[in-house]
This record gives structure tokens, sequence and C-alpha cells, in this order.
């Protein structure tokens, strides 16, 4: 039997990334415990049935117990916890995975998006970009590294890796993309185009840029382009949710609600552990209730909830929260609450701080006194 028998379900939150080709692994190592083996294997088949995922996670348990050296177990086994919202679990595991396997490039992948979440971008920059270094014939680590540095604000050091990559591979489209979205970060939207277009021309199929194009026209605010090279994208790799999340914000922030949650709850309802589409649901159905919609603002709520339980930190949940409680659902002491853990928690400049340091002295200030008859 093959001993890399994997999951591969981290599911990456990074724009350019989506559908690569599948990373390289590491070399054959010593023949593994035929029962580890098992117990792997049927970890990797309850993990795909419904409702299976906590079984999985005491199958590759046991598989790890049986064979301490199985990565591939230790491997999956940290990504569950991760889907789980287990970061400190599955930093833990994953490092051991590779540890045992230093070549295996999903394992350095996986790790470094674990310790991103864990609000250590930098130790997990730091690890990829070392792995990289190590390993020149990469294919995926690189084009995450890039996204990564990109969304840590390090965009010199993105757009230096990406030309550097694209010595060697200059008619690759995710590198492109990425080149593309990091002069787009930087506010230079016409080379972030020029770079895309010769994206499409090297691969007129490519969902990927088709994606990146669809942020550049959103970036300049057509968002009837947008919405169509988003289309494109999900036409071109039905499997890309990411370019259905843009779609749903596009509507979203059209104002389209109706619309916005159909795409939002399909993505949700695919896989309830979506943080992105599960704050995007809940956006949209605030948006759509009525004033006294009591029911669509409560499963609002618990949408945003299902967040906090799994990332207590996510800035995004506890403001929008926050705004529910403070307005519809009429509870200003639990408003007040997730105001101060997310100005807490968010950086300076972060762009919703205003307005909650606004609701903030609104709430401490008390509701207005009632008019005397």
């Amino acid at each position: 039997m093959n001993r890399a028998v994997r999951l591969l379900l981290a599911g990456f939150l990074c724009v350019a990334c989506s559908s690569t080709p599948k990373a390289k692994v590491a070399p054959t190592l010593p023949k593994a415990n035929p029962a580890a083996v098992s117990k792997l294997s049927q970890g990797v088949e309850a993990a795909h049935s419904k409702d299976g995922k906590r079984r999985a996670i005491g199958l590759f348990e046991e598989a790890v117990r049986a064979d301490s050296a199985l990565w591939e177990a230790r491997y999956n086994l940290g990504l569950m916890h991760a889907e789980a919202g287990n970061l400190a679990a599955a930093e833990r595991e994953l490092a051991d995975a590779q540890r045992a396997a230093p070549d295996a490039e999903d394992v350095a992948i996986a790790l470094a998006e674990v310790r991103r979440r864990r609000q250590d971008a930098a130790a997990g920059i730091d690890a990829l970009d070392d792995f990289v270094r190590q390993h020149p014939d990469a294919t995926i680590a690189p084009v995450v590294l890039m996204a990564t540095l990109r969304e840590a604000g390090r965009i010199d050091r993105a757009i230096e890796l990406a030309r550097r990559v694209l010595v060697k591979r200059s008619r690759d489209p995710y590198v492109l993309s990425e080149l593309a979205l990091s002069h787009l970060e930087r506010g230079e939207i016409d080379t972030a185009e020029l770079i895309v277009k010769e994206a499409l021309k090297v691969d007129a199929k490519s969902a990927v840029a088709e994606r990146t194009a669809g942020l550049i026209a959103l970036k300049r605010g057509d968002d009837a382009l947008s919405f169509q090279h988003f289309a494109r994208a999900t036409e071109l790799d039905p499997n890309d949710t990411t370019a259905r999340l843009n779609i749903a914000t596009v509507l979203l922030q059209a104002g389209v609600y109706d619309r916005a949650a159909q795409q939002f709850r399909a993505v949700h309802e695919a896989d309830p552990e979506d943080v992105a589409a599960t704050l995007g649901l809940a956006a949209a159905l605030r948006g759509a209730a009525k004033k006294d919609d009591v029911s669509a603002f409560s499963a609002s709520e618990k949408l945003l909830l299902q967040v906090l339980e799994r990332e207590p930190d996510n800035l995004a949940a506890s403001y929008n929260l926050a705004v529910l409680y403070a307005g519809p659902l009429k509870r200003p002491k639990d408003a007040s609450s997730l105001y101060e853990r997310f100005l807490d928690n968010a950086p300076k400049q972060h762009p919703a701080r205003p307005e909650a340091e606004k609701a903030m002295a609104s709430l401490a200030s008390g509701p207005p006194p009632a008019d005397k008859k």
C-alpha cells in the first residue's frame, strides 16, 4: 500500500493560490507499521464522511501511537485540529510532521498557515522562507509565501520573491497573478492590470488569473466587470470557492443581500467551517433583514458565535456581533464587551476602529433621557 495516504484538507485563504498543482511530497521513508497505515486509511475515509471528523481524529491519534514516524498521520491530525480551531494542537502535530519529513511541501505550508492563524505571522513567514530557499523547485510554497508576505504588509519582499521565481517560471499564471496582487496592494493598479493581462495571455483558462483580474476591476470601482471575471473563474474551476466568495462580496457591497446570501450559503453549506463564508452569510442575512425581523438577526448572531467559538480573536466576528448587540438585538452590555475586545486586538490602522470607538463612547454615555411631558 502507498505509504503517503494523505488528506490534503488545508484550505488556505490566499487569493492567488487555489487550484494550484499538488504539493511535492517527501522522499520514501522506511516502511511504515501496517497497523498504523490501516488506521491512517480509516481516518482519511472517516474525515470525508458526514460527521466523521471526531472519529477521524481518534483514528489518526491511534496511527501516531502505533508508529510515531508516520508523518502523514501527524500531518492529517494537525489539519483536523486546525479545522476544529484547536490551533495549539495543530501546530504541535504539524511541527512534528515537519521534523519527520522536512522535504514535504504541504506540511510546510500547513504549518505556516496555522502559525498565521495563531497571530504569529513572522514565525510562519520565516519557516516558509527557509523551506523555499532550501527547496528551489517547490511549486506551491513560493506562491503561498508571496501571499503571506503581501497579507503581512511586506509588499517589497513579496514582489522581490515573485520576480526571483519568474526567472525560472516566467509563464506561470499563479506567480504572475500573485505579483499583480502585490502591485495592487501598493496602489499600482495599472501595473497590476498589465501583469494579469500577461497571465491571461499565458493561460486564457486560468481561474486564478480571472479571479485576480476581478479584484483589480473591483479596485477600479467597476463592479460589473469584476463580477464577469469572478463568474468566469467559477466556470473555469467550479470548485473555486474563492471566486464564489468574491462574487458574493460584490453583491453584498452593492446591497443585493438576497443574492449575496445565496452565494455565501452555497459555500457555507459545502464547508460549514469556512470562516469567510460564515462571516459573509451573517452580514448578508443582517443586511436583508427587515427592521423588526428578530429571527433573521438571531440567525446572523448564531453564525457569528460559531466563528468566535472556533476563533475567539476573530476581529470581523467580534465587530459585527457588537453591531448586532448594540442595534437590533438590544444587548448594550454585550456590545460594549465585544467592542472592547475588538479595540484591544485590532491594529491602529484597522478601518473599523473609528466606528467602534464612536459606538463605545455612545454606549458608555447611555441612552438619551426621555422627553418630559
